[in-house]
């Protein structure tokens, strides 16, 4: 591969590998510090799943949420469950 690959693709693919390994593990220490705190919402009392869905619904404009919101009733309205 040395013989294919210039010095400088070389670098750039090990700079890039790097930096991907090194994002991995700061991922890696995100995800277990927010298991954490939905452990400790568990904890509370709190319903993990209805939290997630809270956070979820959040990071949404309140327009598409709302858009969601009625074509999801307008579904269940139709299948006969609202």
């Amino acid at each position: 591969m040395n013989e294919s690959m210039g010095q400088t693709a070389r670098e750039k693919l090990k700079s890039a590998v790097s930096r991907i390994e090194r994002l991995e593990e700061e991922k890696k220490a995100l995800m277990s510090d927010l298991k954490e705190v939905y452990d400790e919402a568990k904890a509370f009392g709190l319903d993990v799943k209805i939290l997630r869905q809270v956070v979820r619904l959040r990071k949404m404009d309140r327009h598409d949420r709302q858009e969601q919101e009625a074509i999801l009733d307008l579904y269940l309205t139709a299948l006969g469950d609202a």
